[in-house]
């Protein structure tokens, strides 16, 4: 995992809690790590999406949005994961008290494929949708700027770019930041987050 293997998987807060910030573009597996790694680490998951979205995709205000994120946060005081980002209507509440940024980068060839199987079954009522009330469309697929599968394509490299921007700050072992080196990277066709899961594990085990 790059030059961040000297560093334990989970950073913590050295009292045996952890706060992650599981962040990367839409469709690259953020909620399915996140569910997993709550599991794991046997705290709430926090989905961002469904405090952001209203029934009928409706938007949380500004203010609405950061609230419920703070009660969030707050009610998990043993620890959380949080998946998803949002820095434009929800700030920077998560990532400042983050312990740990973790930040899924596989190649779009990898994602984009599960992200339209995805946005079909929820179509279709196979899964659940991604906020309550907020069922997709054939409007909303094919027909709309505002289209999951069309923003993860043209999403891609912009997250890119501002994920190693922020890397290049916080990121662990290369960040100019070194207070605040928190963010780690992990890319790959799948190798790479099984082998950092294992690491969890045994980490967890240790505690």
């Amino acid at each position: 995992m790059q030059q961040n293997d000297v560093h334990p998987p989970l950073l913590g807060d050295r009292q045996g809690r952890y706060r992650v910030q599981v962040v990367g573009n839409s469709g690259s597996g953020k909620s399915t790590t996140g569910l997993a790694l709550a599991k794991l680490l046997g705290v709430p998951c926090i989905s961002l999406d469904r405090l952001f979205w209203k029934p009928n995709w409706e938007q949380s205000t500004r203010e609405e949005f950061q609230a419920k994120i703070r009660a969030a946060l707050d009610e998990a005081e043993g620890g959380w994961v949080v998946d998803g980002l949002y820095t434009k209507k929800g700030g920077l509440i998560v990532a400042e008290q983050a312990t740990d940024i973790i930040w899924l980068d596989p190649p779009l060839l990898l994602y984009l494929p599960r992200i339209i199987v995805r946005t079909f079954l929820r179509l279709f009522r196979r899964e659940p949708p991604c906020s309550p009330g907020c069922e997709e469309s054939v409007k909303e697929i094919f027909f709309s700027k505002e289209s999951i599968i069309w923003w993860c394509l043209s999403q891609h490299w912009v997250v890119r770019r501002r994920s190693w921007a922020r890397m290049q700050e916080i990121g662990l072992g290369i960040g100019s930041d070194v207070e605040r080196r928190k963010m780690r990277r992990i890319g790959g066709w799948g190798s790479q987050l099984k082998q950092w899961f294992s690491q969890v594990a045994a980490l967890v085990e240790q505690r």
